[in-house]
């Protein structure tokens, strides 16, 4: 076990720290991408809104 761990020391795989910085990344763009979503839902709805509003005055005309 005191080999393996030497070895790791050796290649400095001990501090490596690119998959932590990779996963908070990740987790940064989860986050944009949830903001994003909610963004167009809010704006997907009020457009269905006015369409379905226009669709409304030009039936009854």
């Amino acid at each position: 076990m005191r080999g393996l761990i030497e070895i790791l020391a050796r290649l400095g795989l001990t501090r490596c720290e690119r998959g932590a910085t990779a996963v908070e990344y990740g987790l940064i763009i989860a986050m944009i991408v949830l903001a994003m979503i909610a963004a167009l839902t809010n704006v997907a709805n009020k457009t269905t809104g006015m369409w379905n509003n226009v669709s409304d005055e030009v039936t009854k005309h």
